[in-house]
């Protein structure tokens, strides 16, 4: 039955998507017409949806998106900003090293790409403009390293990736063939993405230097001023605090993920409105009303992925489809090959979330089947989504950044190029080198 369904219910999804129907709206009537084919009763259908946002781990999703729309309205995000800025000095493109710089500090507290973008490019583009880079650069800059977002933990994605993962157990022939493979848990893949986030970090780094360079974008004349560093950090200490205490809490096993994002919804209310008195009531309705708005369109696709991802196990179509991938051929380093170029391609069109919660049920038996570990792959497929990020039609952060520079999307698209191809080897290294991933979550007794 599982090969019978597939072009009912591929074909469908392709086809709400291809005539402009909304993602959720897709994947929702492709599903419902599918059950009614196979003669399911469709309150089934309503009763996985339910079920699908009920586990605890979710939790953390609405609670890091209100810590980051917090960040932001209480002064924590411009702080980590000003204290990035200040270490650029006369570096060769220190302005948007800096920018690299202050993605990966703002998405350790956000998990979101989009928000990473939005709230560092509305500070760090028109100052890179002010001091000579092209707007285009500026753009793709920030537009590629907010992509850092949803790598460096907590990521939001990598949440979504453990909670489809969770109810995924390996096959048996595949533990027969490779042994037991360890259980797959949201501190887990945090504490594995957190070196892939700084190699991908790194590549950014290195093409920004490259392109800087060529471009002639110098740092400033001034040089480095020990103490305009020191001031910076004096006043960004509690802004530089916020990722040691909800990653510290994690990594040392204080709390959960979960009640991380707890932790940090308190902590930056304490400090946005007691310490550096910036979070008003209109900013504080202001973040609730990102997060609602961000939340219910998470859940909304969460409803529809996750049916259809139920519906794709239950019919064994994983099965047909690891069964034809390893007929092509069984090397691991081919298989890796395909799935990246895959993520990258279907990553250009649909939204990560949705791409995760459709494409686990899929692939996660097709690692499994060549020995890939799963946190391992977990983090490289997030992170060959982040790429998506960058990329159109699709690319969130090109359209968040085009709002703030004014300038087209084909033109940053463009400029973003080099940054999406040194990503991509960056992610290839991540494969290849399980090690890069799996490392520090041993060296914590995972």
């Amino acid at each position: 039955m599982g090969s019978e369904i597939i072009p009912l219910l591929f074909g469908g999804f392709l086809f709400l998507l291809f005539i402009g129907a909304p993602i959720t709206v897709a994947l929702g009537v492709s599903t419902l017409i599918t059950f009614l084919f196979l003669g399911e009763n469709p309150i089934k259908f309503v009763q996985i949806a339910f079920t699908s946002v009920g586990s605890f781990p979710l939790m953390a999703l609405p609670a890091f998106i209100l810590a980051g729309a917090l960040m932001e309205a209480s002064g924590l995000s411009r702080r980590l900003i000003n204290v990035a800025e200040s270490f650029a000095g006369p570096f060769t493109g220190g302005m948007s090293a800096a920018t690299v710089m202050a993605c990966l500090f703002f998405g350790a507290i956000s998990g979101s790409g989009p928000a990473t973008t939005a709230a560092v490019g509305m500070l760090m583009i028109p100052a890179m403009i002010d001091r000579g880079y092209s707007k285009g650069f500026a753009s793709a800059i920030t537009a590629s390293s907010g992509g850092l977002g949803i790598v460096i933990p907590p990521s939001i994605p990598l949440i979504i990736f453990g909670i489809a993962a969770l109810g995924m157990p390996p096959p048996p022939e595949a533990v027969e063939e490779f042994g037991q493979f360890q259980t797959v848990s949201i501190p887990k893949l945090f504490i594995a993405g957190f070196m892939p986030a700084f190699l991908i970090a790194g590549s950014l780094l290195l093409m920004n230097y490259v392109l800087a360079k060529k471009n002639n974008y110098t740092g400033s004349t001034e040089g480095w001023s020990l103490r305009h560093m020191w001031c910076e950090m004096y006043r960004g200490f509690w802004a530089l605090m916020a990722p040691v205490v909800i990653l510290g809490g994690i990594y040392s096993g204080y709390f959960t993920p979960t009640e991380a994002a707890i932790v940090a919804i308190f902590y930056t209310l304490i400090v946005g409105a007691f310490i550096y008195r910036e979070l008003s009531w209109s900013s504080l309705f202001g973040a609730l009303e990102t997060t609602t708005w961000l939340t219910g369109r998470v859940l909304l696709i969460m409803f529809t992925a996750t049916v259809f991802g139920r519906l794709l196990v239950e019919n064994q179509v994983p099965a047909v489809i690891a069964q034809g991938m390893l007929s092509f051929t069984d090397n691991i380093y081919v298989i890796w090959t395909l799935v990246i170029l895959f993520l990258l391609f279907v990553g250009m069109f649909m939204e990560t979330l949705a791409t995760i919660l459709i494409l686990v049920p899929v692939m996660l038996p097709v690692a499994y089947s060549v020995g890939i570990d799963p946190i391992h792959f977990g983090v490289v497929m997030v992170c060959t989504l982040g790429i998506g990020f960058q990329t159109p039609p699709l690319g969130e952060n090109l359209f968040i950044a085009s709002g703030i520079s004014k300038i087209s999307i084909e033109e940053i698209s463009l400029r973003a190029l080099p940054f999406a191809f040194i990503n991509t080897i960056a992610i290839f290294i991540i494969a290849f080198f399980p090690e890069i991933s799996l490392w520090l979550p041993r060296v914590f007794g995972y």
